[in-house]
């Protein structure tokens, strides 16, 4: 074994002296480095200084750039802002950046559980990652001690486009993004996070959006979708919500507090204001459905935070069934949107409230039923 070790530091030495002669003028990081192979690719993981990396890295982008390994997307410059604030705000990033090494003239030498990487400027692409590292780039201008953090680093050597390719996939399709506010739910750090609720109401509109079973699947509008997309502001429904997800709102209140139970009482709702509208076949009529519109979904809501969540809470019951039987909606007098077109935002918004608050009240029990 200890013979074995000395061959070993032996030939690292050696590769280490060859290296070292052809490239003198070269700055070399020699680090701690874990070698792993996936099916047939091997690549290797280390923690490297922030600085060291933005030197090396550039992005090949698909569809612009010929050479092997191009597969990245064009930047979207909103995300790197909000990057960069991310950064500043002294935060950084345990997920590790992959890059794929190109210049063949230098490489990267491997041995005994350590890696030497040359720091040669545009040597490795970046397959996952160029987003946050251009924002750490665009951060570094503004404090340039965050050049001396570390990240973690996976490399990969000489990948032909079609194995990038393969990465690249693996990770935006196939694995499919945590909800942003479900770290609250698993470590109940809320209190002092404003973006909390934001992030909440986010991840709620996101599941309404991309739900199949959800009365608003492909209804919300994304910034940035092109006319015609959509038809509820993302915007809206952030705004509808977010002061009722906070830690001392209505939802929490009621001891609804994780994402998944906002999640299903939101969209258990929704399902029952559907099947009123489903039986006169307006839900999917854009031109009288009042209910796919901004104002329309702002006074839904309303009426669940004020009326509906504390009748289902005191039953201790969410179900569908539990809010049909509360908004009770009559047939052939269902409110449809020619009912709102005099009318302004907020003047349609306390419409939508008072057609459903009248008849949540025609169906509280008659003065003679209660017993005192």
């Amino acid at each position: 074994m200890a013979l074995k070790k000395i061959e070993a530091n032996t030939k690292l030495a050696q590769k280490e002296e060859t290296v070292a002669k052809k490239t003198s003028t070269i700055k070399k990081v020699k680090v701690k480095s874990l070698q792993t192979k996936f099916g047939d690719l091997t690549v290797f993981t280390q923690s490297m200084k922030i600085s060291d990396v933005l030197y090396i890295y550039y992005v090949a982008v698909r569809g612009r750039d010929e050479e092997e390994g191009a597969v990245q997307r064009v930047l979207n410059k909103q995300r790197i802002a909000a990057i960069k604030k991310y950064i500043l705000e002294g935060n950084i990033f345990y997920s590790t950046f992959i890059l794929n090494w190109t210049d063949t003239k230098v490489k990267p030498i491997f041995s005994n559980d350590e890696i030497i990487i040359p720091i040669i400027p545009f040597s490795a692409q970046a397959i996952d990652g160029q987003h946050r590292l251009v924002g750490l780039q665009e951060a570094i201008k503004e404090n340039p001690e965050i050049g001396e953090k570390e990240i973690i680093v996976t490399l990969s050597l000489n990948l032909s486009t079609k194995d990038a390719a393969r990465i690249f996939v693996n990770i935006n399709s196939e694995q499919k993004p945590v909800p942003k506010s479900l770290i609250y739910d698993l470590f109940g750090e809320i209190e002092n996070d404003t973006n909390h609720s934001i992030n909440r109401a986010t991840d709620i509109a996101e599941e309404l959006n991309d739900n199949i079973e959800s009365p608003f699947y492909k209804a919300i509008k994304y910034p940035g979708q092109g006319k015609g997309v959509g038809f509820v502001d993302l915007a809206t429904v952030v705004s509808s919500l977010k002061k009722h997800l906070e830690s001392d709102g209505v939802f929490a209140s009621h001891k609804l507090t994780n994402l998944q139970n906002q999640k299903i009482v939101i969209m258990n709702y929704f399902t029952a204001l559907k099947f009123y509208y489903d039986r006169e076949n307006l839900w999917t009529n854009r031109a009288k459905n009042p209910f796919l519109t901004n104002a329309g979904f702002f006074g839904a809501i309303e009426h669940l935070i004020k009326n509906l969540l504390i009748k289902c809470a005191e039953k201790k019951s969410f179900k569908v069934d539990d809010f049909k039987s509360l908004l009770d909606l009559p047939k052939g007098e269902l409110l449809q949107r020619s009912d709102l077109k005099n009318l302004e935002g907020k003047s349609q918004r306390k419409a939508i409230v008072d057609f459903l608050q009248d008849n949540y009240l025609k169906s509280l029990p008659n003065q003679d039923e209660y017993e005192f």
